[in-house]
């Protein structure tokens, strides 16, 4: 009984901008993020982080290569652009529409687009700009470039940094 208390007096402490972060805020890999696989919402996102958290199994697992976690992975976020589209969305727009520009460049260098591909990544931002600025998707820029830069066979990689 001790150990439930703990565990909920653990899980109540977690910021709730930590559980609004992402689809899977847990992590890939640990007991936690295994237990609760498939499963969305507050509960077993606080569970799945409270049995790593309590149990130490995603940190034994990252030092050690076990329970579903690797040694070489990265630690990545998307916030940061998706603040900087959020931020400039006037600016990017007008860059897209024309296929170069500064917020355009600077979007490619901030999601980590190879000189090689900045050509590339330009032209595709200014063909698809109807579709990434869509009127009735507006708040959905990010899911939109996302789903472009997927369907190029050359930039489906940089769709992580989104």
């Amino acid at each position: 009984m001790k150990k439930i208390l703990a565990a909920v007096a653990i899980a109540a402490v977690i910021p709730a901008s930590a559980m609004a972060a992402g689809e899977n805020n847990i992590g890939s890999c640990g007991w936690g993020s295994k237990l609760f696989d498939g499963q969305s919402g507050v509960a077993p996102q606080v569970l799945g982080a409270t049995t790593n958290g309590t149990f130490g199994n995603q940190t034994f697992g990252i030092t050690f290569g076990t329970s579903g976690c690797t040694q070489d992975g990265a630690v990545k976020s998307t916030w940061k652009t998706a603040l900087f589209i959020d931020g400039n969305k006037e600016q990017l727009a007008r860059d897209m529409s024309v296929g170069s520009g500064e917020t355009l460049d600077s979007l490619a260098h901030l999601m980590g687009v190879e000189s090689q591909d900045r050509a590339a990544f330009n032209r595709v931002a200014k063909q698809n700009l109807w579709k990434i600025f869509s009127a009735d998707a507006t708040n959905d820029i990010v899911a939109n470039l996302r789903q472009v830069l997927a369907a190029d066979e050359q930039l489906a990689r940089y769709t992580a940094a989104l």
